[in-house]
């Protein structure tokens, strides 16, 4: 027996500790009973000596990062399966406590045989378990008044179902696996449909807000038509001959391509990005009565241009590649094309453009604006034209034509006055001969000023930005939604918006959305108009206006590389979200070509290209999805949607 010098008052707490451990490192000694509190002379502390041993086991069916704990102190990771071992040894008497100190990502590990005493062998016998873990996958069906309707999941697990609610499929799914709900079998009475607007995705969690609408009518209003092109990305095209239309033709995969509509009401695009890493085209395409033509440029990647004759059209003039210009169409149905980012294979020179184009008559005009690269803007006197104003090179800008025919653009990424990058928030109008800088800074990186929500001002603006959407109503107003910035308050970061506002009579009003960023949407219920109902934060979305005067919104990339398919309309001051899917990175439902059907459905993407026919249809054609199950990348289908 041993007796400590220090004595303790009653209800003082005591813990004797092994302050060093014997010199023998074969030897080690342990305490029993070793803390307490003092009632009285203290005789049962136990100091254990004896040879030292291992505690370990052996780890099964692991595929993360697992922490075990031995007797509350010694703690190790186990990063696979096999056999383990504590790093502290225990001597001979001293007892052991194996336990979970956290739980691998995504599985349940259980130990068993993991307490004991330590006799004279080392502890080899604990055993941990670990499964994955597995998630139900449930649906919240609406609408439905017919029998017969059956829903798969993956492929393989069917599920009847017969009233509307919540149900759930039999079979869960591990985690970090993928989901896909489909209908496997439509109600048995024809005139009823169900579609699925945000059917796939992973599993990390129970599923719970998978929606099944039912909808009664079989017509084409309200429905993706899948028109052309394939259903796969990277799809190479087939050029066919310059000028000649034929069935065959189809223009290779792109995103950013800048379209319009002449007055015969067939749409154009022009050239277009096959991805950052891989060139930008300079061709024109038509399409018209089903079938593609290839009109103008090359069928070969990042070309230089031919500028020709300040002023003077041309055959052989034609601009360099580039994509996400801005661009107008005038009165007349001619092109006008600015600025963009462009990239020469033969110099390997790339950068921002500030040319200004015309096409008309089949020919190329260069109008104005220099043929270099990343040139400052001249900005002149605000208010006042004149030949020298030019902007600075930019792109993915805002572009739009107002009442009386000027050309208006505002804001992209480019280069301000004091040869800056950042996101510009100018405003400035081109009236057929010469530009004019008419609102917002001349430098860079400027933060919204919002005001009153729904009253103008002159302070008020949506700050520097880029890769928003717009549309002009009937008295030649611009609306703007969201955008990308990467600069709030002086901070560097990845900004999305997701704030609507007005600009008339050169003020800016901010109408809706938040004025805090990377917000997420509020989609409410599939098909009704609620004030609370708004799109998420995002950028390079497209958009259309209905005959109606009503606005659409498709698409786009949320800050932290997210894509999406949904389909929102905003008209008489509310959002409806009309299609596609409330959740990221949805693969598109393709069909049969040429079919329309209510569980069509293009796939999440951003930076396609949109216009509107002389029936008032939507058309969607390409744009990049990163995450498709059809392949990632640039795509080239064509999607007619019926409002």
């Amino acid at each position: 027996p041993y007796t400590f010098a220090n004595t303790l008052s009653p209800g003082d707490a005591y813990k004797v500790n092994v302050l060093t451990q014997p010199s023998n490192p074969t030897q080690f000694c342990s305490i029993v009973n070793g803390s307490g509190t003092a009632n009285g002379n203290i005789s049962n502390v136990q100091v254990n000596c004896g040879v030292i041993y291992t505690i370990g086991g052996t780890v099964s069916g692991l595929t993360g990062s697992l922490s075990l704990n031995d007797d509350g102190g010694d703690t190790i990771i186990v990063s696979a399966s096999g056999i383990f071992t504590f790093d502290q040894p225990l001597g001979t008497g001293s007892t052991y406590s194996v336990t979970v100190f956290a739980q691998p990502t995504g599985e349940t590990c259980l130990v068993t045989n993991g307490s004991g005493t330590v006799t004279n062998s080392n502890v080899t016998n604990v055993q941990v378990t670990c499964t994955t873990n597995t998630y139900t996958i449930g649906v919240t069906v609406s609408g439905l008044s017919e029998a017969g309707l059956v829903l798969q999941d993956n492929g393989g697990d069917n599920l009847s179902v017969s009233v509307n609610g919540s149900v759930t499929f039999a079979t869960p799914v591990p985690y970090g696996s993928p989901y896909a709900v489909t209908v496997e079998t439509q109600p048995s009475n024809p005139s009823q449909t169900c579609r699925i607007p945000n059917g796939a995705g992973t599993a990390y969690a129970n599923v719970t807000g998978i929606q099944v609408v039912c909808t009664n009518g079989t017509g084409t209003t309200d429905v993706w038509t899948w028109e052309s092109g394939s259903n796969q990305a990277e799809n190479a095209g087939s050029y066919g001959s310059l000028g000649v239309t034929a069935p065959t033709n189809l223009p290779p995969s792109r995103d950013s391509a800048v379209p319009w509509k002449d007055s015969a009401g067939s749409f154009w695009f022009f050239g277009g990005t096959a991805g950052e890493a891989v060139g930008y085209f300079n061709d024109i395409w038509k399409y018209s009565a089903g079938e593609w033509t290839w009109m103008s440029g090359s069928n070969s990647l990042s070309q230089a241009g031919s500028y020709g004759t300040l002023g003077v059209s041309s055959p052989y003039n034609v601009p360099q590649a580039r994509g996400r210009s801005a661009h107008w169409t005038d009165s007349a149905g001619n092109f006008w094309l600015f600025g963009g980012f462009g990239y020469i294979a033969s110099t390997n020179l790339s950068g921002h453009l500030s040319d200004l184009w015309e096409y008309s008559g089949g020919q190329w005009t260069w109008v104005g604006g220099p043929q270099g690269y990343n040139q400052p803007a001249v900005y002149g006197t605000m208010g006042t034209g004149a030949p020298g104003n030019i902007p600075g090179a930019r792109h993915n800008s805002v572009s739009w034509t107002d009442a009386t025919g000027n050309f208006w653009l505002f804001g992209g990424w480019g280069i301000d006055s004091a040869g800056t990058y950042g996101d510009l928030n100018d405003i400035w109008k081109y009236d057929g001969t010469q530009w004019t800088w008419v609102g917002g800074s001349d430098l860079s990186g400027q933060p919204p000023v919002y005001g009153t929500q729904g009253t103008p001002s002159s302070s008020d603006t949506p700050g520097g930005r880029d890769g928003s959407v717009a549309w002009t109503d009937s008295s030649g107003n611009l609306w703007l939604f969201g955008g990308e910035t990467n600069f709030i308050n002086g901070v560097y970061g990845y900004y999305d918006f997701n704030d609507l506002w007005e600009y008339s009579g050169g003020q800016w009003t901010w109408v809706g959305g938040s004025n805090v960023t990377n917000q997420t949407g509020s989609y409410g219920v599939l098909g009704t108009a609620s004030s609370t109902s708004i799109p998420g934060a995002r950028d390079g979305a497209v958009s259309w206006t209905d005959t109606a005067g009503h606005f659409w919104l498709l698409g786009g990339e949320d800050n932290v590389g997210n894509l999406y398919n949904d389909l929102w309309e905003y008209s008489a001051g509310e959002w409806t979200w009309v299609s596609g899917s409330n959740v990221c990175c949805q693969s598109g439902v393709y069909g049969t070509l040429g079919t329309p059907a209510l569980t069509n459905v293009p796939g999440a993407r951003y930076r396609a290209s949109s216009w509107i026919d002389s029936s008032g249809n939507f058309s969607l054609f390409g744009g990049t999805d990163s995450t498709s199950l059809y392949g990632a990348g640039e795509f080239n289908d064509l999607w007619r949607y019926q409002p």
